[in-house]
């Protein structure tokens, strides 16, 4: 009986095996140069239908792709089918003409030169800008008390007058209000605030009352909305990757306060880092099923997947993400889970 179960384990093996390995696309490159304006996204997209199989598509463990600053513009991607991975190859042969000049400076590529894992242009504002506060951060923070000559609405190179701006956070501070908020459309739990960005303002003069001059406004600002520590903008190249654990979430906002997302588009979700949510995680968009009537009775339909997201930064409650591959719309309350 033990002999009988080993050898249908062993039978069973290799099945296992070929059904974890991504599927590789029928228009797929046996090669690939990297240049500027790649992202490890469009690259694993090139070769793979599934880009956010990570691990599988370049043979790494979970420790290696904690940091991905090793592709670089000029470098070649070659697939290997016996294997269904990708790895870095050599460079295409010079023609035999060419004359090869020495001594050379030898040039070394750092990680700001190595591509991203996402087009990072689509994600930098919300790095440093849009955030997820709690009920209580922005009552506490520095207050807009006063204007220059009065002005009831501020601007660009306007002067403002604030209270309780500490000494010891820099010169340098961001202004928001406070948004709409964020609740859990299953539980009905406040997840915190979508604080709205207004504009940044530098540090003037220090006092019991701070003067800041507004350096740049993108809606406008008033007496009573509130200062937040700028953060420097840091492109975290986090590696697309599936969760390890079942995560289901819900679409709670779509940037800019519609109803729909297309690609490209950033949404918020209502699962964060005590959910297990992390940077890098790839999340499959689901349309819930519809409900219909069979005789008499209601019975609902599965399920519709229609795209992927990619978490980029997490709060506690909630996470932004981009919608990465999308053939309809995104709508509020859809689902994102483990793919």
């Amino acid at each position: 009986m033990h002999k009988l179960i080993i050898s249908l384990i062993c039978c069973l093996l290799p099945a296992f095996a070929v059904a974890a390995t991504p599927e590789i696309r029928s228009n797929a490159p046996d090669r690939h140069i990297v240049v500027k304006g790649d992202t490890l996204w469009d690259i694993s997209a090139m070769f793979f239908k599934d880009p956010w199989k990570w691990p599988q598509i370049w043979g790494m463990n979970k420790d290696s792709i904690k940091d991905p600053h090793w592709i670089y513009p000029g470098q070649v991607i070659v697939l290997d089918r016996r294997t269904g991975t990708l790895r870095i190859g050599e460079a295409p042969a010079e023609p035999s003409d060419v004359i090869k000049l020495s001594p050379q400076v030898r040039v070394e590529a750092s990680s700001h030169d190595a591509i991203p894992s996402i087009p990072s242009a689509d994600i930098i504002p919300f790095l440093s800008r849009p955030l997820v506060i709690g009920k209580d951060e922005l009552a506490n923070a520095p207050r807009i008390v006063g204007t220059y000559e009065g002005r009831v609405i501020l601007g660009t190179n306007d002067i403002a007058y604030v209270t309780n701006l500490p000494q010891d956070k820099g010169l340098t501070w961001q202004i928001y209000r406070p948004g709409k908020e964020l609740v859990d459309p299953d539980t009905h739990e406040l997840l915190g605030y979508e604080a709205t960005y207004l504009g940044d303002a530098t540090v003037q003069n220090f006092g019991n009352v701070s003067t800041l001059k507004i350096s740049k406004a993108i809606e406008e600002i008033n007496k009573g909305d509130r200062l937040v520590q700028a953060i420097s903008t840091q492109i975290n190249n986090y590696i697309p990757r599936a969760p390890d654990s079942a995560i289901s979430a819900r679409v709670i906002s779509i940037y800019g306060g519609v109803s729909q997302a297309g690609q490209n588009t950033i949404v918020t979700i209502n699962k964060g880092q005590r959910d297990g949510v992390e940077n890098g995680h790839v999340l499959a968009l689901y349309h819930k099923g519809e409900v219909i009537e069979d005789g008499g009775k209601p019975l609902a339909l599965p399920d519709v997947r229609y795209g992927l997201l990619f978490v980029f930064r997490t709060f506690d409650k909630v996470s932004y993400a981009l919608v990465m591959q999308t053939k309809l719309p995104v709508e509020l309350l859809d689902i994102a889970k483990t793919p």
